[in-house]
């Protein structure tokens, strides 16, 4: 229980932190929703691939 609150806390921070990184360049709602579709298709590109390899 303690480990996940603990996760979950982090996993909190860690958003805090990008989201203040990429606050800080200004780009307008368009740019924000291109990069953010590009990089879920890059981690979810990169799952399949490596569940095709290693899922069995």
């Amino acid at each position: 229980m303690t480990g996940e609150i603990v996760s979950i806390v982090a996993l909190l921070g860690w958003l805090f932190i990008a989201g203040s990184a990429l606050a800080s360049y200004r780009l307008g709602w368009g740019q924000l929703a291109r990069m953010a579709l590009v990089w879920i298709a890059i981690f979810t590109g990169l799952t399949l691939l490596v569940g095709f390899f290693y899922g069995g």
